[in-house]
């Protein structure tokens, strides 16, 4: 069984994910969320997990 590791550390985005602009800024709720200047979005990135690679595959 493979141990999960969690951070606080903030993932940083380069553009906002609805309307591809670059001027985020980090928001103070809900915790490690960015706000987008342009559209006035407020977004989480979350890393769900690992993709398992199936038995006998090489992963690329």
């Amino acid at each position: 069984m493979t141990e999960v590791v969690m951070t606080e550390a903030r993932a940083v985005p380069f553009y906002c994910p609805y309307c591809g602009e670059e001027d985020l800024r980090p928001a103070t709720a809900p915790h490690a969320a960015w706000s987008c200047a342009d559209c006035r979005r407020v977004f989480v990135v979350r890393l769900v997990g690992m993709a398992a690679v199936p038995t006998g595959q090489v992963a690329r």
